[in-house]
């Protein structure tokens, strides 16, 4: 299957999101939040998967329901279309380059939520998108994924390049982890179980 779909409605937010593992169009994003957009974007271009996202958010407000909400849908949405995870990597690390700017992200769709997030941000503004989101989307990414998820800026200066490269070593990292691998027989662990 690889596929789902979800909406979420708060009195902040209201959320459509679709996904399919399997396939690597359409991709059309619509928060609100242009960076982020962007952003998701290039997470989908970067995990070769179809993403469609539709935002109506508290932006009068500003960003951050829209940003977090959007982090837990998605990884909801993760973790339904992988299903019970039988035959795939499970783990995945990427390196990415941006300018100046280095990012390394490491994944495992263990089950078991964490975030390690270690970057810095010297611009607290990219348009109408506040820089200190960017974890709080990692965080509600991993956890409703429920993955281990490391990411960290080895270096750089620019925030936009610093953010982007997190987001396609993220992107990146969870495309070789959600891989079908023939050589796995069920599920990628001793305990038989994701």
């Amino acid at each position: 299957m690889r596929t789902a779909t979800l909406k979420r409605a708060t009195a902040e937010t209201k959320i459509e999101l679709t996904l399919d593992l399997a396939r690597q169009e359409p991709v059309t994003i619509q928060t609100g939040v242009g960076f982020f957009d962007h952003m998701l974007i290039l997470f989908a271009r970067h995990s070769r998967i179809s993403l469609e996202v539709k935002v109506e958010g508290d932006l009068e407000v500003d960003s951050h329901h829209t940003v977090e909400d959007v982090g837990i849908v998605l990884g909801q949405c993760i973790r339904e279309a992988l299903g019970d995870k039988a035959g795939i990597n499970r783990y995945g690390t990427s390196f990415v380059p941006m300018d100046e700017s280095l990012a390394m992200a490491s994944l495992d769709l263990s089950g078991r939520s964490y975030l390690v997030f270690d970057a810095t941000f010297a611009n607290p503004k990219l348009g109408a998108f506040d820089t200190e989101l960017t974890e709080e989307f990692f965080q509600a990414l991993a956890f409703n994924t429920q993955m281990n998820l490391h990411l960290k800026i080895l270096h750089g200066k620019n925030t936009h390049h610093k953010i982007e490269a997190l987001f396609k070593a993220t992107g990146r990292a969870l495309r070789e982890a959600i891989t079908e691998n023939p050589s796995i027989h069920g599920v990628n662990s001793t305990k038989g179980i994701l």
